[in-house]
């Protein structure tokens, strides 16, 4: 089945500068960009996570396809895209404090762009409410080429990781 990538508008936030006394950085802009805008006329990655600041996404997937871009362009990749259903300014943060340069963090603040890829998982019983499924994606002119989408949860694995993983993405790219 071939998949299109949803046209959604995403909300990120430009600009902004922590204070000189530290605290939220502020003073930016909202930009808007539309799906087709970042994905079309190009071959990219598109990865998706529950949560910035949680420990597989911090700790192995958004560092491990930031530690790989190079190889992934060499690969014929444009460009690779992270997108959790957090805002703007916890995307931003995220991605500051893991010291990402290649890798851009797209906020789905609202869970749109999630939804209509069909990828929600509702993780209301540990806090989160609705959020994405762990995910990856190889999409070429804004169509999905490749899904790494990983199963369900289970109490014996409440966090499967492996099947979106740089690594396996690396080998279909």
């Amino acid at each position: 089945m071939t998949q299109f990538i949803p046209n959604v508008t995403f909300a990120f936030r430009e600009g902004d500068e922590a204070p000189e006394g530290g605290g939220c950085p502020i003073g930016g802009e909202f930009v808007f960009k539309t799906a087709n805008e970042l994905f079309g006329n190009k071959r990219v990655i598109i990865f998706s996570l529950p949560g910035a600041f949680t420990p597989t996404c911090s700790t192995y997937q958004l560092p491990g396809f930031e530690q790989q871009y190079s190889d992934f362009k060499a690969k014929g990749i444009d460009e690779i895209y992270c997108v959790s259903v957090n805002d703007a300014f916890v995307m931003n943060e995220w991605a500051r404090s893991l010291g990402i340069k290649n890798v851009k963090v797209i906020p789905d603040g609202a869970g749109k762009f999630t939804r209509l890829m069909g990828m929600t998982v509702d993780m209301s019983d540990i806090g989160f409410g609705p959020r994405s499924r762990r995910y990856a994606a190889i999409v070429k002119d804004g169509m999905v080429e490749h899904m790494f989408a990983e199963p369900d949860s289970s109490a014996s694995d409440p966090d499967p990781y492996g099947v979106s993983s740089p690594e396996n993405v690396m080998a279909h790219a």
